[in-house]
């Protein structure tokens, strides 16, 4: 059995339905899911550009470059380990907060 198992009949007119339907594909969800999303108070980010995704792999890669370099350094006690793992975690750190800037849906603001 569905989970979700209610159905809401949404009148459009032809201008509101192409508007719907082009905010809809530029968010990369479902019709469904973005509704959902707006029901909870929040608006499904547009889906980011091409770039991005290869930028975010560079980014991916210089990380997995420095943990290899660490790893080597350690075992040759080359390296300020404690500056270097600092680093390391600012790295990982600035990749989770641009994934999440570019993909999470924000909160609709309500004008009181």
């Amino acid at each position: 059995m569905r989970k979700r198992n209610k159905q809401i009949i949404l009148r459009l007119d032809d201008n509101e339905h192409e508007r719907f339907l082009r905010i809809v594909k530029k968010s990369g969800v479902s019709q469904s899911a973005y509704l959902r999303n707006l029901i909870k108070g929040l608006i499904p980010t547009d889906l980011p550009p091409p770039e991005y995704h290869k930028m975010m792999n560079e980014l991916r890669a210089i990380g997995n470059n420095m943990n290899q370099i660490s790893q080597k350094a350690h075992v040759l006690n080359v390296i300020d380990s404690k500056r270097y793992d600092e680093a390391y975690t600012l790295l990982k750190a600035a990749i989770i907060e641009i994934v999440n800037a570019v993909n999470r849906p924000r909160k609709i603001e309500r004008g009181m």
